[in-house]
Formats: C-alpha cells, sequence, structure tokens
C-alpha cells in the first residue's frame, strides 16, 4: 500500500470517528456538532501528518512537539465552548469531547488504528450509555427566581421548600417582590417535575430557573 493511500484512510478514518462522536453531540442540542467534531478530527490527523511525514529531510526533528501544539490549542477551543452563569457550568461534556476527539485524530494520524477505535466506543459509552446513569446521580444546584405581590407568599413559598433551600436574597421592584433562591436538589427531580412544582405555589410566579 502506497503512502498516499495509506495517509488518506487516515484522514478519512478521522473524518468517520469525529463525525460519529459529533452526531452524538448534535442530538444532545450541543453547541459543537458533527461540523466541529469532523474539523477537530481532521486537523488533528493533518497536523500528525505532518510532524511524522513532513519533516523527512530534516536530519533533527521532534514529532511529538506538533502534536503537543494540537493539545495546547484544543484547550483555547474547549475553553471557548465552556460557559457559566449563576450557578451552573455547561459545556465541559462537550468541551472534553473535542479534546478526546483531537486524541483520536492524533492517533489515525499515526496509523494507530485498533486504539483509535476502541477509544471511540469508550468515548461514545461515556457520552450516551452514562449520561442515563448520571442524570439520576448526586444532587445538582439550581437557581430560581420566584416573584409576588405579597412578600409573604414569597417567604412561605420559601418555606415549604424546607431544606432544599441552600441560600436566598428578597428584593423589591415597584410593586413587586422578588425572592432569587439557590436550591440544592437531587438530579433526577430537576427537571419538568421541578418546574411544575415550583409553579405551584400560591400567589407566586416562576421566572427563571437554570
Amino acid at each position: 500500500m502506497s503512502i498516499a493511500l495509506q495517509l488518506t484512510i487516515r484522514l478519512l478514518a478521522a473524518g468517520l470517528v469525529g463525525a460519529i462522536i459529533g452526531y452524538e453531540r448534535e442530538l444532545r442540542a450541543k453547541g459543537a456538532g458533527i461540523r466541529t467534531h469532523v474539523l477537530v478530527a481532521l486537523g488533528s490527523c493533518l497536523f500528525m501528518i505532518i510532524s511524522i511525514f513532513g519533516f523527512g529531510g530534516v536530519e533533527r526533528f521532534d514529532a511529538a512537539r506538533v502534536a503537543a501544539g494540537v493539545v495546547g490549542g484544543l484547550g483555547f477551543l474547549g475553553g471557548g465552548i465552556i460557559m457559566k452563569t449563576k450557578n451552573h457550568v455547561s459545556g465541559l461534556t462537550t468541551a472534553a469531547g473535542l479534546w478526546v476527539t483531537g486524541a483520536i485524530g492524533l492517533s489515525l494520524g499515526c496509523g494507530m488504528y485498533e486504539v483509535s477505535i476502541l477509544t471511540t466506543i469508550l468515548v461514545l459509552i461515556c457520552l450516551e450509555a452514562l449520561y442515563f446513569y448520571t442524570i439520576h446521580l448526586g444532587q445538582k444546584d439550581v437557581s430560581v427566581v420566584l416573584s409576588a405581590k405579597d412578600q409573604s407568599q414569597l417567604s412561605e413559598a420559601i418555606t415549604k421548600m424546607g431544606r432544599k433551600v441552600k441560600e436566598f436574597s428578597l428584593s423589591k421592584q415597584g410593586d413587586t417582590y422578588k425572592a432569587d433562591i439557590l436550591l440544592h436538589v437531587p438530579r433526577k427531580e430537576y427537571g419538568p417535575q421541578l418546574m411544575e412544582k415550583l409553579s405551584g405555589f400560591p400567589g407566586t410566579e416562576l421566572e427563571s430557573m437554570e
């Protein structure tokens, strides 16, 4: 098999792996989807190919230096995906997925097909199979804003939440009272079930839940 054909296979394999991982993220409606993951995998693979085969005429060179640069560059790319609101961080899993996709691209650039396939399978297991497990595992901090015309109604709602209330603050805007509440709830309760419960307090209105 010629070198050109080998390198073509490596690039195609990297693009395929990136598409598979990106498709899973696309299904979860994440910002970095198929195209982003394909580009990361292809770019990493090409950098590795250049690192190995692009300096053939040089007597002394370190192929690992280009790979190290790719790892650092992916860190900056991942940092742009991570977003933090008041009490919630999103994008960490997608950023980590891009980082691993880049590593798979580097390994395909080296021709390490078996390791690349195994890592891809493990990544998919981590992203998809473990998703249904971790969503019911542990606790989650939720930032909630309730409003009411009567302050006593807000106080009553906070009392009914009980130990789930981690901290809260009250404010007044015009003739409306607002409560900014930080809740500590089981992950399995987060979602429509919690939203319905928070919307059911008499005289109060749920303005936001993060």
